[in-house]
């Protein structure tokens, strides 16, 4: 069906609307970024893993990365290559099946790494061997996503590394940024050279991992091509590899809920959405952040008294149970009505991979918008997703 991507005002249900032309455009990009620095970069699904859009990504880029034995089944069974393989806690009954999806395969700890890396090359005589290494450096300011933090479960510091490393060893994946800039990764990357540059002699490929926010408007592309290109200058001989999931995501649909109800307590009005913070947009608790609404002014504490006096201020509540399922408040320039679109902008990374079916809510559709306009539902979900199956 067609359908206005500003309102969408004939979408009676909960949604989220994975625009074509936007994630094209973040595809083209990231491709051109990949060319010009002379790197690889490939989809993290832990912020994005829509199989159903792969076709679409497939033009653009190669490959995965996974972080389980399900992210790799995804990635070599749906996306139809290879992944690149992490996992903290990889196990004896997955070891096989993981090593046989993978072309690399980067060990969280050399204890890690000793348990499993024969039954590896058994099973994948192709494979690629890592090391996830800790370069004890971060700017990530939200402790729960700092891979970095004292006392980290992550990766390998300097100081326990062999000087001659294992000879299956062929590559150091590091990944120490979050919606990061390239001048944040300008400055880890002295840190990972002054740390690790000792080894880099006796490896073929190096991976910087995820939380480069290329597609965002003001990150600097021509920097991260710069800091590539004199990179390759120093270590010519070695395969780099990125592996970002929000910028493939970043800014390409919304999750377009509905008024369902208005309450009022304390002289604070609540818009009740028939979505939930706490079910479809985690990570807006998690981080927390507040997310941009369509149509209304993200409200500040300081600012509510102004804002009471010149516009419509409503505190936006989930339809689950859980007492702290709201956010907010917005201004909006109207009265709120029952049955009318509140749009929730840029939630397709990581809150698609996230979303869960706490409390039995209804888990919004998964729908694409095609570049003609033609909208194509990918997925609905119903009460037999939430029930499961036993037998």
């Amino acid at each position: 069906m067609k359908t206005d991507n500003q309102t969408f005002s004939n979408i009676d249900e909960p949604m989220y609307i994975l625009e074509e032309r936007k994630l094209r455009r973040n595809l083209q990009l990231i491709a051109g970024v990949a060319h010009d620095a002379d790197i690889e970069i490939i989809l993290a699904f832990k912020a994005y893993a829509l199989w159903k859009t792969f076709p679409i990504f497939r033009e653009y880029i190669g490959s995965t990365t996974a972080s389980s034995l399900y992210e790799a089944r995804l990635g070599y069974e749906e996306f139809g290559a290879p992944v690149h393989t992490f996992s903290p806690a990889i196990t004896d009954g997955e070891i096989d099946e993981l090593a046989r999806l993978s072309s690399h395969i980067s060990f969280n700890s050399l204890s890690q790494y000793e348990r499993l890396h024969l039954r590896a090359h058994k099973a994948n005589g192709n494979l690629m061997i890592g090391l996830r290494v800790n370069p004890e450096y971060s700017e990530v300011g939200t402790a729960l996503y700092n891979p970095c933090a004292p006392g980290t479960r992550f990766g390998i510091s300097a100081d326990k590394l062999p000087e001659n490393l294992p000879e299956d060893i062929t590559g150091f994946h590091c990944h120490c940024h979050c919606e990061s800039g390239a001048d944040v990764f300008g400055r880890t990357l002295q840190h990972i050279e002054k740390k690790f540059s000792r080894w880099f002699p006796q490896l073929r490929w190096i991976n910087f991992g995820g939380g480069h926010l290329m597609t965002r408007k003001d990150y600097d592309t021509k920097l991260l091509i710069t800091l590539m290109n004199d990179f390759h200058k120093r270590y010519p001989w070695l395969h780099v590899i990125l592996e970002p999931g929000s910028a493939f995501g970043w800014q390409t649909g919304p999750l377009v809920s509905h008024v369902v109800d208005i309450v009022e307590d304390h002289g604070i009005r609540t818009a009740i959405l028939d979505v939930s913070f706490t079910c479809h947009m985690p990570d807006c608790l998690e981080m927390p952040y507040m997310p941009e609404v369509r149509g209304a002014k993200t409200i500040d504490a300081d600012a509510v008294a102004a804002s009471c006096q010149s516009g419509h201020l409503y505190r936006l509540g989930g339809c689950s149970c859980l007492s702290g399922d709201f956010m907010g408040l917005w201004s909006f320039d109207h009265e709120l009505k029952i049955g009318e679109s509140i749009i929730f902008e840029d939630m397709l990374h990581y809150t698609t991979v996230k979303t869960n079916m706490f409390n039995g809510i209804h888990h919004p559709s998964i729908a694409l918008l095609h570049e003609n306009g033609n909208l194509e539902i990918l997925r609905k979900f119903t009460y037999e997703d939430y029930r499961g199956r036993m037998d």
